[in-house]
C-alpha cells in the first residue's frame, strides 16, 4: 500500500510552544516550521524569544508574500494572564491555533531531604499547572473549532526515577497522569493530547549536570544506543503527533530515549569512561 506523502504536512497549522525559545522547544519550533507550520515561541526570557524568532524566519521562503514564520512572546506559564495574552497573540498575529506544546520547564538537583516546599510547588507549578493553564487556555479554542492537538513533554523520569532530582521526576510523573486524564476527557471535544518522554538530551537546563560527568556516564552506561539524544530527535515525534500521520493517537506518552527505559544491565560505555581491559 503506497504511503501518502502528506502525513507529515502541517501547512496551515499555527503552534504555540511554551519555552519555545530554546533546547527542546526550539528544535520542536524549527521542525514544525519546516513542515509547513506557523510558530509562535513563549519564554521568561524576552532576548531567547527574539533570537529564536530570528533564527526561524531565516527558514521561510523571502519570496512568499507571507514569509514570516514565527512570532514571539514574552510568557510565564506560572501567570494566567501571560498565558492568554500568549494564546491571543498566536490568533492575532497568524489568525489561528491547532496546536499546542508544552515544553517550559526548570531543572532542580536537589535531594528530598533536602527539598523545601517552595522549591517543591514551584517545579509543580511550572511543569504541572503550566500546562494545564495552557492546555485550558488553547483547549478552549480548540473545543469551539473541535480541532486541536496539545503535546506535553514528561520525562524519562516520570517512568524510571533517577536519583538527585526528586521534584523533576515527581512533576514530570504528573505531567505523564495530566496527559492521560486530558486526552480521556476532551478527546470528544475534537482535541487529541499525548506526551512525549525525552531521554537524556543536554541543554541549558541539565548540561552542567551530565556533560562529562560520572553522572553523564552512569547515564550513557544505562542507555543501549550508548550516547545522549539530541533536541531534534525529539522533535520528530512531536511531528508524528501534530500531523496527520498520528491522527488517532491519543493520551500516550512516547518514549524517544535510545532504550534506556527497556535496559537492564547492558555493553553500553560512555566515552570517557575506563575502557575494559582485553
Amino acid at each position: 500500500m503506497a504511503v501518502s506523502t502528506d502525513l507529515f504536512d502541517l501547512t496551515g497549522k499555527v503552534a504555540l510552544i511554551t519555552g519555545g525559545a530554546t533546547g527542546i522547544g526550539l528544535a520542536i519550533a524549527e521542525a514544525m516550521v519546516r513542515h509547513g507550520a506557523k510558530v509562535v515561541v513563549g519564554s521568561r526570557t524576552l532576548a531567547n524569544v527574539e533570537k529564536a524568532v530570528t533564527q526561524l524566519n531565516t527558514l521561510s521562503d523571502p519570496k512568499d508574500d507571507d514569509h514570516l514564520v514565527a512570532a514571539g512572546v514574552a510568557l510565564d506559564v506560572t501567570n494566567p494572564q501571560s498565558v492568554e495574552h500568549a494564546v491571543r497573540k498566536a490568533m492575532d498575529v497568524f489568525g489561528g491555533l491547532r496546536i499546542l506544546v508544552n515544553s517550559a520547564g526548570i531543572m532542580l538537583k536537589k535531594p528530598a531531604f533536602d527539598l523545601t516546599p517552595e522549591e517543591f510547588n514551584n517545579l509543580h507549578d511550572i511543569h504541572v499547572t503550566g500546562s494545564l493553564r495552557a492546555a485550558q487556555a488553547a483547549g478552549r479554542i480548540f473545543r469551539e473549532q473541535h480541532e486541536g492537538c496539545i503535546i506535553n513533554l514528561a520525562s524519562i523520569n516520570s517512568f524510571n526515577d533517577i536519583v538527585g532530582v526528586p521534584a523533576y521526576a515527581i512533576a514530570k510523573t504528573a505531567v505523564m497522569g495530566l496527559t492521560r486524564s486530558l486526552a480521556n476527557e476532551w478527546a470528544r471535544f475534537g482535541i487529541r493530547t499525548n506526551a512525549i518522554a525525552p531521554g537524556v538530551i543536554p541543554t541549558d537546563l541539565n548540561r552542567k549536570l551530565i556533560e562529562g560527568t560520572d553522572r553523564g556516564r552512569r547515564l550513557i552506561e544505562r542507555t543501549p544506543m550508548a550516547r545522549f539524544g539530541g533536541a531534534d530527535e525529539i522533535a520528530g515525534a512531536a511531528i508524528y503527533l501534530a500531523a496527520r500521520a498520528g491522527s488517532f493517537t491519543n493520551g500516550h506518552t512516547i518514549v524517544v530515549d535510545g532504550g534506556f527505559c527497556t535496559s537492564g544491565i547492558t555493553e553500553a560505555v560512555a566515552p570517557w569512561a575506563e575502557q575494559p581491559s582485553a
